[in-house]
């Protein structure tokens, strides 16, 4: 994203959230408290979704910037909604080190004289109202742009459909830890497109190539890839999550292994004969650090974080194939290719 868009993109968040506190006011010091964490949730991010946005906005002869802005805002809020309530899912006060919406409302309520229970209604409350909050902006955003109705209405179905799709895809994440036996490589690759590949790359942008007015085959273009990469990306996150140092990625690398999350590497190693070995080690909730060590090199010499790391190479190799169209023009293909390249070359 060029540094002036980014600029723009902050300003446009800070306004938004100062005018919101000004309101919050009126409604009391808790609500502003809520709405001050809610800032903060969407702060310190890299901006991939805005920057996806204005990439293909650009990319494609967009030259608004006054319209792109607020798309690029939208996606952006949508990611705060949904890395908000995803805690609250997983029950975390933190992220990355750092207290979230519910550790920090956690911290109130004790600050309060809150106990109990009472604390954690506190935490759990104030992190789904902002959540919802967050979602509720990124469609008002899209609401309220000046263009015409037919493409207003097309940049909501594409938000509608992220959100559909993203909550079939944390219903699933969720469902599948219950199971049994090890889901196949087919099913974890479908539940990461709806969790995250979706809303995070395809949706993005291909409502930055709507806004620019591009043509039916750029804008299917970009969706193929969007979906792809997204899923070569979260694939390495899985990666990342069990071999990946938590000083560089900010998140434990024993959490996926003791919730029992079913990535690629445990369906890939649920096909081996190594599993038996592999599997008391999957879902144990006291994994303790050698533990954790002795799975790690029972999924290497298997093959699982070989396999792995191979299945989002090729989601990175089909993704940059799918660009391959005079619809995209050279200067957006040679950006997006290195997403594609950045998605599983990298360290968090």
């Amino acid at each position: 994203m060029p540094e002036i868009a980014h600029i723009e993109v902050e300003t446009e968040l800070q306004r938004y959230f100062a005018a919101a506190r000004l309101r919050a006011s009126d409604y009391g010091t808790h609500y502003v408290a809520l709405w001050d964490s809610l800032e903060q949730a969407s702060s310190g991010g890299k901006r991939v979704r805005p920057a996806l946005v204005l990439a293909a906005f650009a990319g494609l002869g967009g030259t608004e910037m006054s319209l792109a802005i607020p798309v690029a805002v939208s996606f952006e809020l949508l990611h705060t909604a949904f890395v908000i309530h995803d805690d609250v899912i997983d029950r975390d006060l933190h992220r990355r080190g750092v207290a979230n919406v519910a550790g920090r409302f956690t911290e109130r309520a004790l600050a309060h004289g809150a106990v109990g229970t009472q604390t954690g209604a506190w935490a759990t409350t104030a992190a789904i109202l902002a959540g919802d909050l967050a979602l509720s902006e990124a469609h008002r955003a899209l609401a309220l742009l000046p263009i015409g109705a037919e493409q207003r209405g097309r940049l909501l179905d594409l938000l509608d459909r992220a959100v559909f799709v993203s909550a079939a895809g944390e219903l699933a994440d969720v469902t599948n830890t219950a199971s049994k036996t090890p889901l196949s490589v087919e099913e974890v690759t479908v539940t990461l497109e709806q969790k995250t590949a979706v809303y995070s790359f395809e949706a993005p942008l291909m409502a930055g190539a709507v806004l620019a007015g591009a043509s039916e085959e750029a804008i299917v273009a970009l969706g193929r890839f969007g979906r792809l990469v997204g899923v070569a990306f979260q694939l390495t996150d899985d990666i990342l999550g069990v071999f990946g140092d938590p000083a560089r990625t900010g998140k434990s690398a024993l959490t996926d292994l003791r919730e029992g999350k079913q990535t690629a590497l445990v369906a890939y190693a649920g096909t081996t004969g190594d599993w038996p070995a592999i599997a008391p080690f999957v879902g144990k909730a006291d994994l303790t650090q050698d533990e954790a060590e002795e799975a790690r090199v029972l999924l290497r010499s298997c093959g699982a974080l070989q396999s792995t790391d191979e299945l989002a190479i090729d989601h990175a190799r089909r993704a940059v194939a799918a660009l391959d169209t005079a619809a995209i023009p050279a200067v957006l293909r040679t950006t997006l290719t290195q997403l594609a390249d950045t998605s599983v070359n990298r360290s968090r």
